[in-house]
């Protein structure tokens, strides 16, 4: 489903990565290859591929970390991090990535700042998995301990500026990040990010029923209502596609297809991906309803394969830092496989599920009365801003909602007004002086 899940390979493409270089060697005789091989935990480390129009080196590192802080006697993991140098006297950018990190091609934070580029992925995702596996320890607080930690360790080699980021929920890792240790770094720019405070947040049905106008929520609705009263003609083109792409269902066909129907509103608002007069006419044909539905993607989210892929985030989104469910009011005769469709059908098979309000009422109050030198950045259209975090004058930060942006949005998205808000805000953070360009 394109949510908080499947636009993470979408925004690394359009917002933090740009095509690298091949992969190159570390430097002979590396200076910063020498410093990093020393530093506490550093159990690997290999030459990455980087841009080298803004970096001068790059390196893939594996960190060990415990399991458990509070246990750093116990059972350990791997961390992967890379890392890509522009200079010792440079600020760094700490991407707080939601899931696995890829590489370490420059955002527009580092373009713009110049600077050194730091990409943490994710404990259980990736190459930073456990083994064995204890969902137990897969918490928000301990997320922001691996982050801690690692950026202790590197502000031996980079003792300037930093600036934590993300987007999506790479963007909620470092609004969690902030919670926990608020002065770790000197500003945090979020993108995307919600803030939910349920397990399955209402507020997201509030936006889906007033987001855009009127005809465009009618005509998802009757394409919805269309894909369901035809379903029947319907799925055994899904089946072929899946069995092209060699994807299984333990939901079944029918009922991965029928979650597909009802994740496309959600996926409309949020990935901006299609115009209203994209969407097929409830009496096109059958050819042009099921095309339509495949570029949605919203159907691989509910196979096997999608559901191995993001169950870790399955397993925070309904432990910790909620999630969503459908409005099936008025298409709930038409279901034919669904019954009570939940969003938890995608949680770890067998592991207990049980939500903790407690930790996302912290984060929700701390971000507003305390958290100090933070940039908000949603955009209008995008389902996720539903949720983002309401502003009350009782911290030094800033928010900019972006008129008729998605899931994707950037600074280079900005009005000029909301473009002078965002670098003076960060100027007067980091102290520094930024091009206007």
């Amino acid at each position: 489903m394109k949510t908080l899940r499947s636009l993470t390979a979408l925004l690394v493409g359009l917002l933090f990565f740009t095509t690298a270089a091949p992969a190159q060697g570390a430097k002979p005789g590396s200076e910063l290859l020498q410093k990093i091989q020393a530093l506490p935990g550093v159990v690997e480390v290999k030459a990455a591929s980087f841009d080298n129009k803004a970096f001068r080196e790059a390196y893939e590192v594996m960190i060990e970390q415990p399991l458990d802080h509070e246990n750093p006697a116990g059972a350990k993991f791997r961390q992967r991090v890379f890392l890509a140098h522009a200079g010792y006297d440079k600020p760094v950018v700490l991407v707080t990535e939601g899931y696995g990190a890829y590489g370490s091609r420059p955002g527009e934070l580092t373009r713009l700042l110049a600077a050194n580029q730091v990409n943490v992925e994710h404990r259980f995702f990736g190459r930073s998995v456990p083994d064995p596996l204890d969902w137990t320890r897969l918490t928000v607080r301990q997320s922001a301990d691996d982050l801690h930690a690692i950026v202790a360790v590197l502000k031996a080699v980079y003792p300037g500026k930093w600036i934590s980021t993300g987007a999506s929920k790479s963007g909620q890792t470092a609004l969690f990040y902030k919670t926990f240790y608020p002065d770790d770094v000197d500003a945090t720019v979020p993108y995307s990010a919600p803030i939910n405070i349920a397990q399955e947040d209402p507020r997201l049905y509030r936006f889906l029923e007033t987001a855009g106008d009127e005809a465009t929520r009618t005509r998802i609705k009757e394409y919805q209502k269309a894909m369901f009263r035809r379903e029947a003609e319907i799925l055994p083109l899904v089946g072929k596609w899946a069995a092209a792409n060699k994807w299984t269902m333990s939901l079944g066909l029918a009922g991965a297809y029928e979650y597909g129907i009802l994740e496309y509103l959600f996926n409309f608002w949020q990935s901006g991906s299609f115009k209203p007069e994209d969407i097929p006419a409830p009496d096109a044909p059958v050819a042009a309803l099921f095309e339509h539905y495949k570029k949605s993607n919203t159907f691989f989210y509910y196979t096997d394969q999608g559901q191995k892929a993001f169950e870790p985030f399955l397993y925070q989104a309904f432990t910790e830092i909620g999630y969503y469910n459908y409005d099936i009011g008025d298409i709930k005769g038409l279901m034919k496989a669904l019954t009570a469709p939940t969003n938890g059908v995608l949680c770890p098979k067998g592991v207990p599920i049980v939500f903790d309000p407690r930790t996302m009422d912290r984060v929700y109050r701390f971000l507003q009365y305390e958290a100090e030198r933070v940039a908000y950045i949603y955009g209008e259209l995008d389902t996720w801003a539903a949720t983002q975090v309401p502003l009350i004058g009782r911290t030094d930060a800033i928010k900019i909602v972006v008129k008729g942006a998605h899931h994707g949005v950037g600074i280079r998205d900005f009005a000029p007004d909301q473009k002078d808000l965002f670098f003076h805000a960060l100027e007067r953070w980091l102290g520094v002086a930024l091009p206007r360009t």
